[in-house]
């Protein structure tokens, strides 16, 4: 039976050592292990970033925290209303994004 030679995941260097190791270096292994995550690490990303984003605008309308803020203000600063972090709803069913 023929043995395949084991090579780096990331570079394809021979690899010694452990029979189950898989990278070279741990550059290697991060450098992997981020390029096969780059497409879930960028959407969180961008949504992390619309969410700072959205609460700077609010920080900026609202600095003592108990401010009513027109729709159209919000709209007009940039604010993203498909990207909020919490809902509030009053006892007389008013709701809080």
């Amino acid at each position: 039976m023929h043995r395949q030679a084991r090579v780096c995941l990331e570079c394809g260097t021979p690899l010694t050592g452990r029979s189950d190791k898989k990278f070279c270096s741990d550059y290697c292994r991060n450098a992997y292990h981020n390029r096969k995550n780059r497409e879930t690490n960028s959407l969180v990303r961008r949504i992390n970033a619309r969410l700072r984003k959205n609460h700077r605008i609010l920080s900026s309308f609202n600095p003592d925290g108990k401010t009513k803020i027109p729709r159209r203000k919000l709209t007009d600063a940039g604010f993203d209303f498909d990207y909020y972090t919490s809902c509030y709803r009053t006892r007389k069913g008013e709701v809080y994004h």
